[in-house]
C-alpha cells in the first residue's frame, strides 16, 4: 500500500532555535517526549517504546536547522523530517513535521504526531 507524505507545522512560540534543536537531534532530548528510550550511535537510531522498537538511520541533516531519518524496517523508502523555521509572520519558531502515512492511517499519524509535539511543547514550557 502506498504512503501519502504530509506536513505539520507546530507553533513553537519564542523557544530558542538551540534549545528546541537539543530535543529533536539527541538521545536525551528525544527520551523527553518521542520515545521512551533512544540510543544514537553514528548515523543509526534505536527508538524503543513499550517493548516495542524501531530503527532509523539519519539520511540528512542541516545542523541546528533539520534533521532527516529514514526507517530501517519500512517496505518503502519512508522517512520522517524535523525542521525548524521561523514564522514570517509572527517571528514565532515552527517546528515543521514531514512524514508519511498509509490512507487509511493518516489522520491517526497526524494525531500522534500532535500528541507528541504538545509533549514536546510541556516539556519546554512554550505551552
Amino acid at each position: 500500500m502506498e504512503h501519502i507524505k504530509y506536513k505539520l507545522e507546530f507553533d513553537m512560540k519564542a523557544t530558542p532555535i538551540a534549545i528546541l534543536w537539543d530535543y529533536i537531534s539527541n538521545e536525551n532530548g528525544l527520551k523527553q517526549w518521542f520515545a521512551d528510550d533512544v540510543k544514537i550511535k553514528d548515523r543509526e537510531y534505536i527508538f524503543k517504546w513499550k517493548g516495542y522498537s524501531q530503527e532509523a538511520r539519519m539520511v540528512g541533516m542541516r545542523k541546528g536547522l533539520a534533521l532527516k531519518l529514514q526507517w530501517l524496517d519500512a517496505s518503502e523508502k519512508t522517512y520522517f523530517e524535523m525542521r525548524i523555521l521561523t514564522s514570517e509572520m509572527t517571528d514565532n519558531i515552527v517546528l515543521q513535521v514531514v512524514d508519511f502515512a498509509q490512507e487509511d492511517e493518516l489522520e491517526e499519524s497526524k494525531d500522534l504526531w500532535r500528541s507528541q509535539i504538545d509533549t514536546l511543547r510541556r516539556v519546554i514550557g512554550c505551552k
